[in-house]
């Protein structure tokens, strides 16, 4: 029988036990622990997983009972306390999405887990869908032609969130799938949004990403619509997609759709443009759960000495997309030059070395104001290493003091 991986997982409230449901079906997984200090929930999971112990002390999970690996589904404040006390503790460290709350954040995290030889994943689920998989394959094939543009709406009713907008909490999957189809980072990210429900929270946002070649991605994200929607839309110069993952069996749509214009003209009388419709078809495609495939490739990252496909420098990147987001609705909506200089990895690839670290140079975002005059933003050194006290407040909910400028909340997002 091969060795098992001891995994512990920290954050029990709406994602954690989804991670545990398939943590527990792996064969080379010993899920041991499950941390949250909400007793009621851990109370509720151990009905259903009563061999695996709870825990309400993080530092003791940590140090207490020898794992190989900790999984954290915490609120994004906490994401950068717990992983780094992870990761300074020895252990192979899965981190939902956003990997943390901010890009320097998680470059220090990049940098812990090189120096100590360990595998840091961030949870972008969808790459390891097999619709996203397809998806990718007819595109490499040449079928969509030149991709022109993307577009996504991910829209719902809630679940509201205290500590980031709604770009920071639903675009991440989306943006996850269009930097991993176009292969590159955007040129200038604008983002315009209003708080409805919270003052200072966005409930409501509109994303713009400008690539080259002409191309774009527009994210549309809402926790305040009536219906649940999870639709992307990519035009292409041949074909068109259409993926709606709410649909249970025809996910993806290629229409053979497009538009062309006259190769050559006299006048503008002989210029017409020509409209192509063909056929639409649903290419069969495999049901797995993208969570398990996930989870298993975390623990193949962790046996084989791999980098995982969503490794940490993808986290930076991703997060570094929505600070510039950030700063755009700060700006009202003004676009903001996204630097590529350091960009040293190829999108969706999964690169020979353990961990692959960005360069050191500080994040440095360029805005470009309605006056025409740049405007550059410098993300300085990471702060001072924190050392973690978790505390419980009156709703169950975890608190985190630190030395430093993490804060730790251990409840489940």
């Amino acid at each position: 029988m091969k060795k098992q991986i001891k995994v512990g997982v920290a954050g029990c409230g709406y994602w954690g036990p989804n991670l545990i449901r398939n943590l527990r079906t792996l064969s080379d997984c010993n899920v041991k622990m499950m941390c949250d200090l909400n007793p009621a929930r851990l109370q509720h999971l151990k009905q259903i997983y009563p061999e695996v112990q709870t825990e309400t002390d993080y530092p003791h999970m940590l140090n207490g009972i020898n794992l190989d690996a900790v999984v954290i589904a915490t609120h994004v404040r906490s994401h950068y306390p717990m992983a780094k006390a992870a990761l300074l503790a020895g252990k192979h460290t899965f981190i939902e999405k956003p990997m943390a709350d901010s890009s320097e954040h998680c470059e220090e995290l990049v940098e812990i887990a090189k120096k100590n030889g360990l595998v840091l994943m961030t949870g972008h689920t969808f790459l390891y869908s097999p619709v996203v998989r397809k998806i990718k394959e007819i595109i490499a094939a040449g079928d969509l032609g030149e991709i022109r543009y993307i577009s996504s709406r991910r829209l719902n009713l809630g679940l509201f969130q205290k500590d980031i907008n709604v770009a920071w909490d639903l675009a991440p999957h989306d943006l996850s799938i269009i930097l991993s189809i176009l292969g590159e980072l955007p040129l200038t990210v604008n983002c315009r949004g209003s708080a409805h429900v919270t003052p200072g929270i966005e409930d409501v946002t509109t994303m713009c990403l400008t690539f080259s070649r002409q191309r774009s991605a527009i994210i549309h994200s809402s926790w305040i619509d009536p219906r649940k929607v999870r639709e992307m839309t990519i035009v292409g110069s041949k074909r068109m997609i259409v993926y709606d993952d709410l649909e249970p069996l025809e996910k993806i749509r290629v229409f053979d759709t497009r538009v062309e214009r006259p190769p050559h003209y006299d006048s503008f009388a002989e210029f017409q443009y020509s409209y192509h419709y063909g056929d639409m078809y649903a290419p069969y495609i495999k049901q797995e759960e993208p969570l398990r495939t996930e989870c298993q490739h975390f623990l193949d990252c962790i046996k084989d000495g791999k980098t995982p496909l969503t490794c940490g420098t993808q986290g930076v990147e991703l997060v570094k997309v929505l600070e510039a987001s950030s700063e755009s609705l700060r700006r009202g909506g003004a676009p903001v030059d996204f630097s590529q200089a350091d960009n040293n990895y190829v999108i969706g690839e999964s690169p020979a070395a353990v961990v692959t670290t960005p360069s050191a140079k500080p994040f440095r975002v360029r805005s470009v104001g309605r006056n025409g005059k740049a405007r550059s933003t410098n993300h300085k050194a990471s702060p001072a290493p924190v050392n973690i006290v978790l505390t419980t407040n009156g709703n169950g909910h975890a608190n985190g003091s630190t030395n430093g400028n993490g804060n730790g909340n251990g409840a489940g997002h």
